[in-house]
């Protein structure tokens, strides 16, 4: 016999509940039909669903039709109750979605439909109030196929009277490449490929009746026996819990959909368990614990009855005692882990404790609440002693409201609720995090980059094994899914951005797991500082029906919103207007639209997602947030040096990083032909040889000429053409940078004195000759005219810049050579010992000297760069050091010019 599991789903007021209570009843579940209206409807059992007319916790049901037996899972369909439906997708083998005749598509209906189509959920739509809707089956039917799906497909014919016709068979044919062929064989549809072509989604079954007056219910409960296939499970034990409950007794009730194997009680279930920060944010630390405990009681319900059994086998969905710390969403078993949910509440409202309640006692009522709908992310702020929740609307906060003072007694009051923003970036930047304090050792660069709206979270891996080995990147990659990254403007959630592992750098001796976690978080954040960061607002998706009178008024009040509507759709006195608005400005325009109105328009809202602030400014001034006192999301990195650790501001890492910037950022990656990569590796060794510095591109070690024969013997080297890249830049980025820089400073200025560190300048002497231009002519007649000018030159820089320079020669080639040290005018000059380079000079030059002193290095040598880099010495270029010569001698020129 097959076991499925059904849930139903609507828009509120569609008649989910009521065609609930006709399947029970038609298959003889129950003696007689409930109605909502009358507070008897078998699902909804609450005071509140009983006061409210809807239902608010999702229900179980249970019964038998053919060779079947069904869990029917009755779901909320008020917006403010969405996440309580959502937590039930994740167990569902097919889904009945139920739109009314009247009202047809409404925004919830398509937040419905866009949750199915995440979860992957098979779909059957039933229309209903067909016996008092005013629109046709044909126009109902193309209405379908325009709002959700062209699959949509009228399946009343197979259980009608007359013959489906042949062209309609091929409509539903066309929807599915195997259904199509084999119709084109035989001229009629084969069941078992329908059935497989309706659990792919790629075809929708509609049927069109009454749940009240129990008209195309038979129908619907032999399309479930006829096209519902069981899903295969797994000999391992596997579930997931989708809910968490209380019983009339109190006892604490974990509601499993077995997903394989089998549970008996007195088993001990394994499950983790995510460490808890002090601000509620569960994801906040990464960590998980591990819990084992034991069934103790198994039981089948169906409404507010239940049985007891000693075993539960796939396919079954039970409740169970005995778990004290599970949690909706958790997995046991083999069983893959339950993505993020996709509505969140978009309010977030302080709870006001009665007289006599305090503070912390009211906390810890709503930490039992939330076990049960996690979605209120609970959180206590400790300086003002407040506890905040997250919720849906209005609705939501009266139902809370009410179960604190059903089950505990208190009668708590709200504040005034605050819109939850979200924050993005635009464009794309890398960010750099640095973890050396002593005895510790991590860097890791994550590229940061912009996804289109709604995208959410997405995490990637991007970086060669010869860079960083690949277990320090999955650790890097598990610690950047791990957290809920917070954006700089307001401190508010990321979304919509993709962060990739791009390069990073471990220590053999010294590096631990820990160190890369502080290093993955500091270089998101350093990112984001960089970045122009965007605030993102919620917005509601809008219906409003009124008279029509009144729809200038109404049109005019959306436009002031910053609303965006389609065009009004005007039928007899009627104006219907349908669009999306700010939530911050929409959620108390009811009582406006009642006034407009006198009473006669009514408006649906429903959740449509994250758009860009239309007062950003404003919010991020009110909220006053400020990045750099942040000290759990902190944006500076820490590196060594005199044997401690010391804090470095995010503006200054790129100086004092270890590795390079890792991939330039393209923003288009192009393949090179073989002509354009030998006409390349050409131009940088003809760059080389007159002493150009080039980016590093990814292909690291031959020299320019090697490089050029490389290619040509060989073949072509993977890499992206010079022409190609293209860095991702902010245009204003080193404004910013300065701006932060300077007010950081300001901020943290001391009065204490604090010692200078002598400043030394090493110069390779031929790379610099070879690079500059003047001094390649001059070589070119005599080296040693070239070596003197040089001198002459770095003897002119050191007496307007004061630092000590030293320009060092190579003397390896000369046979019993000895290290020569002497003095030319103001400056040092070496020529190094036989066997030993100047690049071997300078390096070990800078590693005695390091500690001490400030030392910059001048080549363009880029394997020398990354050695001096790593001993802590800053880098120039030969190119930088002849720009930054001509800028030293234009302004020693003007200050000495002669007043006029």
């Amino acid at each position: 016999m097959k076991r499925l599991t059904i849930g139903i789903l609507a828009h509120v007021d569609a008649g989910k509940t009521t065609l609930s209570e006709a399947l029970l009843y038609e298959t003889g579940a129950i003696r007689s039909m409930g109605r909502v209206d009358h507070g008897d409807a078998h699902l909804d059992t609450d005071a509140m669903e009983k006061a409210r007319g809807i239902t608010i916790f999702s229900k179980m049901a249970r019964f038998a039709y053919g060779d079947a037996e069904y869990v029917l899972l009755d779901t909320p369909g008020h917006a403010d109750f969405t996440a309580e439906m959502e937590r039930t997708l994740s167990v569902l083998d097919y889904a009945i979605l139920v739109i009314s005749g009247i009202d047809g598509v409404q925004g919830h209906t398509r937040t419905l439909w866009k949750l199915l189509q995440n979860y992957n959920v098979p779909c059957i739509l039933f229309i209903n109030k067909m016996d008092v809707s005013h629109r046709g089956k044909e126009e109902l039917l193309s209405h379908l196929q325009e709002k959700l799906a062209d699959a949509c497909m009228d399946f009343g014919a197979f259980y009608g009277n007359a013959p489906m016709s042949d062209r309609d068979k091929e409509h539903i044919a066309l929807c599915s490449e195997p259904l199509l062929d084999a119709f084109l064989n035989t001229g009629d549809l084969d069941q078992k490929l329908l059935v497989e072509a309706i659990a792919k989604r790629q075809i929708f079954p509609v049927l069109f009746g009454s749940a009240l007056k129990v008209q195309g219910v038979k129908e619907l409960l032999r399309l479930m026996q006829d096209y519902m296939r069981q899903p295969s499970w797994g000999q391992d034990f596997a579930a997931r819990c989708f809910k968490i409950g209380r019983d009339e007794k109190g006892n604490r009730l974990t509601y499993l959909k077995i997903l394989g194997g089998a549970m008996q009680i007195k088993d001990n279930l394994s499950y983790t368990i995510p460490f808890a920060g002090t601000d509620g944010d569960t994801e906040e630390e990464g960590a998980e614990e591990n819990c084992l405990e034991k069934v103790n009681q198994i039981r089948l319900y169906s409404g507010e009855r239940y049985e007891c059994v000693d075993r539960v086998e796939a396919g079954e969905v039970c409740v169970i005692l005995g778990l004290i710390r599970s949690y909706a969403g958790m997995t046991l078993g083999d069983c893959a882990r339950e993505e993020h949910a996709i509505i969140e509440p978009v309010l977030s409202y302080e709870v006001i404790p009665p007289e006599g309640c305090a503070p912390h006692v009211l906390l810890s009522y709503m930490r039992q609440l939330e076990e049960e709908d996690p979605t209120l992310r609970v959180t206590w702020q400790e300086r003002a002693r407040q506890v905040h929740v997250h919720l849906m609307g209005p609705v939501q906060t009266e139902v809370l409201q009410q179960q604190l003072k059903k089950r505990y007694g208190i009668l708590v009051t709200f504040g005034a609720g605050k819109v939850r923003y979200k924050e993005t970036i635009r464009g794309a930047v890398e960010g750099v995090g640095h973890f050396e304090p002593l005895r510790h050792y991590a860097e890791a660069h994550i590229l940061i980059e912009e996804l289109p709206q709604g995208s959410g979270m997405e995490y990637a891996m991007d970086c060669p094994p010869d860079v960083l080995d690949l277990n320090w990147q999955r650790l890097i990659y598990t610690h950047l899914a791990e957290r809920t990254h917070r954006g700089v403007l307001t401190g508010s959630p990321l979304t919509d951005v993709r962060l990739t592992v791009v390069s990073g750098k471990a220590h053999k001796k010294h590096t631990e797991g820990g160190d890369f976690r502080q290093a993955t978080y500091r270089a998101v954040r350093q990112g984001l500082r960089k970045a122009q960061s965007v605030l993102l607002e919620p917005y509601y998706r809008v219906r409003i029906e009124m008279p029509q009178q009144a729809l200038g008024r109404v049109m005019t009040d959306m436009s002031r919103m910053y609303g965006k509507f389609d065009a009004p759709i005007l039928e007899n006195e009627t104006a219907v207007l349908q669009g999306i608005a700010p939530v911050a400005l929409m959620r108390d325009y009811g009582a406006v639209l009642a006034q407009v109105t006198g009473g006669l328009g009514q408006m649906t809202l429903a959740s449509e997602g994250y758009f860009p602030c239309h007062n950003q400014d404003e919010v991020v001034a009110e909220i006053a947030y400020d990045p750099d006192k942040d000290l759990r999301n902190t944006c500076d990195s820490v590196f060594c040096g005199h044997g401690a650790g010391y804090l470095v501001p995010w503006y200054e890492v790129e100086d004092k990083m270890h590795m390079p910037m890792a991939s330039y950022l393209y923003e288009k990656k192009q393949e090179a032909s073989m002509d354009q990569v030998i006409a390349a590796a050409k131009a940088r060794a003809e760059a080389m040889r007159q002493g150009q510095p080039q980016g590093y591109d990814g292909y690291g070690g031959l020299e320019s000429d090697l490089e050029e024969i490389f290619v040509r013997e060989f073949g072509e080297i993977k890499r992206r053409l010079p022409g190609a890249e293209k860095r991702v830049i902010d245009a204003d980025k080193k404004d910013r940078m300065q701006e932060a820089r300077e007010a950081y400073q300001k901020a943290h200025a001391r009065d204490k004195k604090v010692a200078i560190r002598k400043k030394y300048l090493l110069v390779d002497g031929y790379n610099v000759i070879f690079a500059w231009k003047e001094l390649d002519e001059i070589a070119k007649t005599s080296i040693d005219g070239a070596r003197g000018r040089l001198l002459d030159i770095m003897c002119n820089y050191q007496g307007h810049v004061g630092q000590e320079v030293i320009v060092v020669f190579d003397a390896y080639r000369v046979r019993g050579h000895v290290e020569e040290v002497v003095d030319y005018h103001n400056i040092h000059v070496v020529y190094t010992r036989e066997a030993e380079t100047a690049d071997a000079y300078i390096e070990r030059t800078t590693h005695d000297m390091a500690d001490k002193y400030e030392v910059t290095v001048a080549t363009s040598d880029r394997r020398e760069q990354m050695i001096v880099i790593g001993e802590g010495a800053r880098r120039f270029s030969a190119r930088d050091l002849e720009k930054e010569v001509e800028r030293v001698n234009r302004e020693a020129m003007e200050a000495f010019k002669p007043l006029e």
